[in-house]
C-alpha cells in the first residue's frame, strides 16, 4: 500500500491550494446572483438533490429489481453511499466536500430503467442516430430535460459539477480533439461548443473522489446485495483475494459470529481498506506532483486519485469475480432478458407512434424527423423508474414479461 495515513489526521482541514475553489468557480452557463449564504457548489448540491431525476432514482435498478425486495439497493440509494465515500475521501485530501457531492450525486442521473440492460437494450435502439450513454444522457438531464426554473431549462449547475459530470472517469479526447478509448456522444459535444469543458483534460480532484468512490461503493455492496439474495455466499468469496483476506481476519476474531453480521463486518472494512488505500496512494502523488493551484491537477497528464497498484489488481479481480458470479447468474440473466424486452418493446411503440406517448411529450413529434424523434423517444424512456417502464408496458401491450 502506498504512502502513509499517519499525517492524514481527522475533522476539519483548510482547503488545499489544488482544490476547487467556490469563491473561483468559472460561473454557470447563465449568469445568476450568487446566493448569500451557500457557495456555488452547495447551491448546485442542493438543485440535483430536489431535482425529479434525482427521486427518480429511488425506483431505478442497481442490480437487482426493485420489487424483488425492499433492502436491496436502488440508484438512490447507490448515489449517497458514493456520496458518503466521495466526502470522506475529498475531506482527507483538502478538496472541496460540497463539488465531490454534487458530482457523487449526479452521475447516475442519465442511467435508464433496469440499469446497464436498460442502457444496452437502448444504445441497440438507437444505433442509427448516434447510440445512447448514460454520462451523456445525464449531461442532457442537468443542462435540457430538467424543467424547473422560469429563465432556462435544466439545472444551471457551475461549470465545475458539470466537468465532473463528463468527466469524472478521465479525458474525453486528446489534445487535438480526437476522441481517446471510444467515440463522444454528439450530445457532450453539442454542448462543448457552447460551454467548453475541457475534454482532453482531467477533471478536479473532487470529481476523481467521486469515481473512485463510485468503484469502491458498488465493488462492496453489490457482493452485500448477493449475499442477501443469496446469489453469493461467503464460501464463494474465499476465491477472491481481497475479501478473503478480510474474511479470514474477520472469522480469527470473531468464531462464532452469524453470517449476517460476518458479511457485514466484510463490508465495512473492505470499504475502509479501499478507502485508506486510496487517500495513501492520492496522498503520495500529491507529494510528488507539488500541484499549487486546481490547475494542476487537470493538467496532471494521469489520475491522482488512484488505487495503489496492489489495490488496483485486487479490486480487477473482484469486478471478475462480480461479473461472473453475479452480474452473469443465470437468475439475473433471466430478468435482464425480461427487462430488455420491456425497453425494445416500448421504443418501437413510441417511434412508431408518438401519440401513444403521454401529455407533454407527444406533442412536438407531429412533424419531427426521426433522428429528432428517436432522441426524444430516447429521452423520455431513460427517464423511467423501473415500475413505470413496466406500467407503461402494461398499458400498450397485451403480455409484459414477468420481472419477478
Amino acid at each position: 500500500m502506498a504512502g502513509s495515513l499517519g499525517d492524514i489526521g481527522f475533522g476539519y482541514r483548510p482547503r488545499a491550494p489544488y482544490a476547487s475553489d467556490p469563491a473561483r468557480s468559472r460561473g454557470r452557463f447563465y449568469d445568476e446572483a450568487e446566493s448569500p449564504t451557500r457557495t456555488p457548489f452547495q447551491r448546485d448540491r442542493d438543485r440535483i438533490i430536489h431535482s425529479t431525476a434525482f427521486r427518480r432514482l429511488k425506483h431505478k435498478t442497481q442490480v437487482f429489481i426493485a420489487h424483488e425486495g425492499d433492502h436491496y439497493r436502488t440508484r438512490l440509494t447507490h448515489s449517497i453511499e458514493v456520496a458518503q465515500i466521495a466526502r470522506a475521501l475529498t475531506r482527507s485530501l483538502r478538496g472541496d466536500e460540497d463539488l465531490a457531492e454534487a458530482v457523487a450525486l449526479v452521475h447516475d442521473f442519465g442511467h435508464t430503467p433496469f440499469g446497464h440492460t436498460g442502457e444496452d437494450a437502448l444504445d441497440e435502439r438507437m444505433k442509427n442516430w448516434g447510440g445512447f450513454d448514460h454520462n451523456a444522457q445525464s449531461l442532457r438531464v442537468v443542462t435540457r430535460l430538467e424543467r424547473r426554473y422560469a429563465e432556462f431549462d435544466g439545472l444551471n449547475l457551475t461549470w465545475e459539477t458539470l466537468e465532473g459530470l463528463v468527466k469524472h472517469n478521465g479525458p474525453l479526447t486528446d489534445a487535438q480533439g480526437r476522441a481517446l478509448a471510444r467515440p463522444v456522444p454528439q450530445s457532450v459535444l453539442d454542448y462543448n461548443e457552447l460551454h467548453d469543458l475541457e475534454l482532453d483534460r482531467f477533471a478536479s480532484i473532487e470529481a476523481q473522489c467521486a469515481a473512485i468512490a463510485d468503484d469502491i461503493a458498488y465493488n462492496t455492496h453489490d457482493i452485500d446485495d448477493g449475499l442477501r439474495s443469496g446469489l453469493l455466499t461467503l464460501d464463494m468469496l474465499d476465491e477472491v483475494a481481497l475479501p478473503a483476506g478480510i474474511l479470514a481476519r474477520v472469522r480469527e476474531r470473531y468464531p462464532d459470529l452469524d453470517p449476517v453480521r460476518t458479511g457485514h463486518e466484510l463490508m465495512r472494512r473492505q470499504i475502509t481498506a479501499m478507502v485508506e488505500d486510496v487517500i495513501a496512494t492520492a496522498t503520495a502523488n500529491l507529494d510528488a506532483l507539488k500541484p499549487q493551484a486546481s490547475g494542476d491537477i487537470h493538467a496532471a497528464g494521469r489520475a491522482v486519485v488512484a488505487f495503489s497498484p496492489e489495490m488496483a489488481a485486487a479490486e480487477k479481480a473482484l469486478k471478475t469475480f462480480l461479473y461472473a458470479r453475479l452480474y452473469r447468474h443465470p437468475e439475473v440473466i433471466a430478468v435482464r432478458e425480461s427487462a430488455e424486452t420491456i425497453v425494445r418493446d416500448l421504443f418501437d411503440a413510441y417511434f412508431a407512434d408518438p401519440a401513444v406517448m403521454p401529455e407533454g411529450w407527444r406533442e412536438i413529434l407531429a412533424e419531427a424527423e426521426d433522428r429528432v424523434k428517436a432522441r426524444h423517444v430516447a429521452d423520455f424512456l431513460a427517464g423511467m423508474t423501473d415500475t413505470y417502464a413496466i406500467k407503461e408496458h402494461r398499458r400498450l401491450f397485451d403480455r409484459t414479461p414477468d420481472l419477478g
